[in-house]
């Protein structure tokens, strides 16, 4: 029997030892779990300022488009009148080959004329520098002075226009 008595302090010692260890073990997976949650928030953290730093970077070259188009919109004007002041003949067809050129390479890039003449009065597209009395509905565009244009969806210069206001019967 004393063998007996032996054995169990024995097995009482290795079975609390193992205890212990499940316990250091569900520790430790609960640290490991812990480090895991912390390192995916950290990921996801990393994830969205790398996202908001492209959009960033995509504002910034958007506006440094915006602002030389905007410097290149004289130049279209010039090619404009030009054209409208030349005669027929190969000059006015080769300036109006490099306009149309010019023109396509600034519509790649998302510019877009505003249409006005004809078009109801629109203060977000329009904007009216002098008023005629005409037969035509009121607030009509009658003539358009200096051509507005849109960079995709932001107006970049308001169409310069006359605008019809009803005649007066006397």
């Amino acid at each position: 029997m004393a063998a007996e008595v032996k054995v169990e302090p024995e097995t009482q010692k290795l079975q609390e030892k193992l205890i212990e260890l499940q316990r250091e073990m569900e520790e430790k997976a609960k640290l490991a779990e812990e480090r895991l949650n912390q390192l995916k928030y950290l990921q996801a953290d990393f994830e969205n300022y790398r996202k908001s730093l492209d959009r960033e970077r995509e504002q910034i070259i958007e506006l440094a488009n915006e602002g030389l188009i905007k410097d290149l919109l004289v130049v279209l004007d010039d090619f404009e009148r030009a054209l409208g002041s030349m005669k027929e003949g190969k000059d006015k067809e080769g300036l109006r080959m490099l306009y149309k050129n010019f023109f396509k390479i600034l519509e790649q890039r998302g510019l877009r004329p505003i249409e006005a003449l004809g078009k109801k009065f629109d203060p977000y597209y329009h904007e009216a520098v002098l008023r005629e009395k005409s037969d035509q509905e009121e607030g009509t565009v009658l003539e358009e002075l200096q051509k507005g244009y849109m960079l995709k969806s932001k107006v970049i210069r308001h169409s310069k226009v006359k605008v019809a206001v009803k005649s007066g019967e006397g």
